[in-house]
């Protein structure tokens, strides 16, 4: 007699597949169009970079956090989303709030996202791996900052971060994420519910009628009117409508050193080449994304006309009045402001007198007569102009080229000699006016341009940043770097008279700079002259591949903070002996 079959049990439930707050940091920055990804890894991040790169992210892995950081923040400039690093905590954190206060300062949208320490272990201070409050000690130095607790509010936290970054003033946000919610493991159903894309993030913010028809009368009854245009303007991408209020209303206008080339250098309306008359001697001046700060002279007595009268575009309206009284505010963003000013001006209504244009012209012929002889000076050893100008020459030939600039004199001679002509072309270092951003803002423009990018660096300056050459041969980019060589900070010929030791302001004689390049792949080149310097240049952009070119300058060259000497506080001079 056989027995009955055993009744089966339930069927075990298949387990709903899960999530980690990782996963859902990459999620959410994909599902918000975040292509490209600067940072260094470490614990606790490695993964999530990993993570990134899988998905179809590029994972860009800097030599150090300040660099990651310039370059989001000069992706964010590029783009006009915001750009996203990624740091490890405690001193990587550090490293990258740096870059994180310099865009917050510049006003580039950028994310700084960073893994931290436990909260429970932080807080009641038991000491912890790298232990650092870092909400805190990121919330002075930015525009905002935001720590997200659990995996589930990952979503909520980087939406929150990207809309804070991009709308209104653009700036620096910090995003903190604890190890523990980036390893936190939730339903992937519900973690997918739980992100979002963002809609309208920078929405227009349009001006008043009545301001801009104060404005637009006080341009109209100007004797000597000027429009000053910042990298605040360049940012705005609204190239086309400011081209057509220049064009339409006549008016002579000065590009700051980021907006050189919105519009080109070259049009004959730029004043630039009499930049300081311009400043003393104009009644009405527009500031269109440009701030009366140490750049302007705070928009007082001795640069400008003490009887000036301001008219200001700004989006945020606390700018306004913070030096100078602004006579009509134009409170909005800057295409929405300009598109404004040109819906509602008169045919015929502003014209520039001809005594004004007339003043301008003779400064820029005479100013232009002495660069061009400066430029035509062929001394050896080379000195700036003579170098400058082979960069100058071939860059002519390659329009769509990214320049970057920094130093003291390589910053200030390359502005003046180094025309632009096409926006956003030209990345320098910006309100604070620091050194090291070089080599991460010239990655940055290679990696969303895909175009090739110069770097003209002081020797200085460019040691800084300087190990980020192994980054850009690893990533093969379109870079070349022109090293101004002069031995020194500001100039190489410093003396110490007390001991043997080289002065404050000497680096090492006879630096071999494109043997660096050469140890990670590049190709490095030295030029002594002019002509070697161009055929170098124009030989590193033609291969499209990573190069370095030791440019060696008089060591007499140069003068001690470049354009900025009367910044430094007078002191007794050192002794000369003992």
């Amino acid at each position: 007699m056989s027995s009955a079959a055993p009744t089966p049990g339930p069927t075990p439930a298949t387990p709903s597949p899960l999530t980690d707050g990782a996963h859902l940091v990459v999620d959410a920055l994909r599902m918000n169009g975040v292509e490209n990804l600067y940072g260094l890894v470490g614990i606790p991040v490695t993964d999530l970079a990993r993570i990134a790169q899988a998905s179809g992210m590029r994972f860009i892995g800097f030599r150090h956090e300040s660099s990651a950081g310039r370059a989001a923040a000069a992706a964010g400039f590029l783009t006009g989303r915001p750009g996203v690093s990624l740091t490890v905590s405690a001193p990587g954190f550090l490293n990258g709030l740096v870059a994180l206060a310099e865009a917050t300062t510049n006003c580039f949208p950028v994310v700084q996202i960073s893994g931290s320490s436990e909260r429970r272990i932080v807080d009641l201070k038991q000491g912890d791996y790298e232990e650092l409050d870092q909400l805190a000690a990121a919330k002075p130095f930015v525009k905002a900052a935001y720590r997200v607790n659990r995996a589930e509010d990952v979503g909520r936290g980087v939406a929150r971060a990207l809309r804070t970054a991009v709308s209104g003033r653009p700036g620096g946000v910090y995003l903190d994420i604890p190890a523990d919610v980036l390893g936190e493991s939730l339903d992937a159903a519900r973690g997918a519910a739980s992100l979002w894309r963002l809609v309208d993030p920078a929405p227009r913010q349009l001006p008043a009628p009545e301001a801009v028809d104060r404005a637009l009368g006080l341009l109209a009854g100007a004797e000597r009117p000027l429009v000053v245009l910042g990298k605040g303007a360049a940012y705005a991408q609204a190239d086309e409508v400011i081209r057509e209020f220049v064009d339409t209303t006549g008016l002579p206008f000065l590009p700051m050193s980021m907006a050189k080339g919105l519009i080109p250098d070259d049009h004959p309306q730029s004043v630039a080449a009499a930049r300081s008359l311009a400043l003393k001697r104009a009644d009405v001046v527009l500031l269109v994304g440009a701030r009366l700060n140490w750049l302007l002279g705070h928009g007082e007595p001795g640069q400008w006309n003490p009887d000036a009268t301001f008219v200001q575009a700004d989006i945020e309206p606390a700018e306004l009045d913070s030096n100078r009284p602004v006579a009509a505010p134009l409170v909005g963003d800057i295409g929405s402001v300009v598109g404004a000013l040109v819906d509602r001006l008169e045919p015929g209504r502003i014209v520039v007198p001809e005594a004004w244009r007339a003043e301008l012209g003779e400064r820029i012929r005479h100013n232009t007569t002495k660069m061009a002889e400066r430029l035509a000076a062929d001394p050896h050893p080379m000195r700036f102009y003579g170098a400058l100008r082979a960069v100058r020459d071939v860059l002519r030939e390659h329009p769509h080229a990214y320049l970057v600039n920094e130093g003291a004199n390589a910053l200030d001679f390359a502005r003046n000699v180094i025309d632009m002509q096409v926006p956003r072309h030209r990345l320098d270092s910006g309100t604070w006016g620091v050194m090291g951003v070089g080599m991460g803002y010239a990655i940055a423009a290679a990696v969303e341009s895909g175009q090739p990018v110069v770097a003209v660096e002081g020797d200085s300056a460019f040691g800084f940043s300087g190990m980020e050459l192994e980054t850009i041969c690893r990533y093969r980019l379109p870079v070349v770097v022109v090293v101004l060589n002069n031995g020194g900070v500001y100039r190489g010929d410093g003396v110490n008279t007390v001991s043997t030791d080289p002065s404050p302001t000497t680096l090492a004689p006879g630096a071999r700079h494109e043997r660096l390049i050469e140890a990670f792949g590049g190709r490095g080149y030295r030029a002594e002259s002019p002509v070697e310097l161009a055929s170098a240049l124009s030989e590193a952009l033609a291969s499209g591949r990573p190069a370095l070119i030791d440019c060696v300058i008089d060591p007499t060259a140069g003068t001690e903070s470049g354009h900025l000497t009367a910044l430094n506080p007078k002191v007794a001079p050192a002794p000369t002996g003992h």
